[in-house]
């Protein structure tokens, strides 16, 4: 059985710190939500206040409808996986999975009998008698998932799991755990700051910036219509171009770049005088010659190729370069290194967003 979360206006505060700031949303019973943000950005301060081992300093927390204020971590219906996941290397697989039971007073020959359930589940079965020291990384991590299950908690709470396995083991176990979350059907809260992991998983995702959350979408929307000039330089690689706004018509800007006037999406509709980023993702610009309005020249600085891809850097204003992704069958010339290229793209894969903090800044 799962539950869905409610945050009310949360406001968490260390001393003059503001950790969290007026963090309100609403997550449904059964979703996979995920928190994807920089460190520091407050994303574990939220998951500590929802599994209890923090208060909020305003605001409330609810957990199927119930407000959770004064209601301690071992009381609420939760169950909080860590990045380190606090294992016990002398205990066997089973009794790791059950630990949690043992203390509630569970009987041996049912303890047992949930371990062998959950071992099944996690695609470990007859593992139960091994030491937690023989398994390996991706194995103990599915031993924390089921230790977290085996107490049936309506809410599972994950933070950064998967943050000390190498690429290849976190890429397998993204696709596990957003399995496993779908036959158990409970509600998982994810935090993470790799956005690979996030736009995987998650059914929805938040992405928080100094205490604040910036979006609250799907994964395509974040990545194909960020709101904020943090979340478009955040989620995934964007090339920016800065300046003012010199026309808007109808559902397109023009804004007076370095590099020219260039068009995009005006979706925040902003208005000539205004001061406006374009973003164009990398495998949206194509190296050639295109509308007016949308095609610029660059220095090639490099040229990076990678298997079924090749990334073409250029340079850019400031310390940023502008890239370009060329798919191996998409029919470009590759340039050579001093080159100078034309780049282009479509107006409508360009957005205009309100100049603001960019992530890394």
């Amino acid at each position: 059985m799962s539950a869905g979360v409610e945050l009310d206006h949360i406001t968490v505060r260390f001393g003059e710190f503001t950790a969290v700031d007026n963090a309100t949303l609403d997550i449904k019973g059964g979703e996979f939500f995920s928190f994807l943000g920089p460190s520091g950005c407050g994303k574990t301060t939220i998951l500590r206040t929802v599994s209890g081992f923090l208060e909020p300093s305003d605001g409330a927390v609810r957990i199927g409808g119930q407000d959770m204020r004064g209601i301690g971590p071992n009381k609420r219906p939760t169950a909080l996986i860590f990045q380190n996941l606090a294992l016990f290397p002398l205990m066997s697989v089973a009794e790791n999975i059950t630990y949690g039971l043992r203390v509630r007073g569970v009987g041996k020959a049912d303890r047992r009998k949930k371990a062998d359930e959950l071992l099944d589940l996690i695609a470990l079965r007859g593992q139960g008698d091994k030491l937690v020291s023989e398994l390996s990384g991706g194995q103990k991590q599915r031993v924390a998932i089921a230790r977290a299950l085996a107490v049936q908690p309506k809410v599972l709470l994950l933070d950064e799991p998967l943050s000390a396995l190498d690429l290849k083991l976190r890429q397998h176990m993204r696709n596990e755990l957003r399995a496993i979350q779908q036959l158990v059907g409970i509600t998982f809260i994810y935090i993470t700051h790799d956005q690979g992991e996030a736009l995987t998983m998650s059914d929805r995702i938040a992405v928080m910036s100094d205490g604040v959350i910036q979006q609250v979408a799907d994964g395509k929307a974040v990545y194909d219509s960020p709101t904020t000039s943090f979340v478009a330089s955040f989620v995934g690689e964007n090339n920016a171009f800065a300046g003012t706004v010199i026309r808007a018509d109808g559902d397109y800007a023009v804004v007076d770049t370095a590099f020219g006037p260039l068009r995009g999406r005006n979706s925040q509709g902003l208005k000539p005088g205004a001061r406006g980023i374009l973003f164009v993702r990398p495998e949206s610009a194509r190296l050639q010659q295109g509308a007016a309005d949308a095609t610029f020249k660059s220095k090639v600085k490099n040229v990076a190729f990678e298997g079924n891809m090749s990334h073409v850097f250029l340079e850019g204003i400031g310390k940023k370069d502008v890239t370009v992704t060329v798919g191996r069958r998409d029919g470009s010339e590759i340039p050579g290194q001093d080159d100078i290229a034309n780049i282009s793209y479509d107006p409508d894969l360009g957005l205009v967003l309100p100049e603001g903090k960019m992530a890394r800044e």
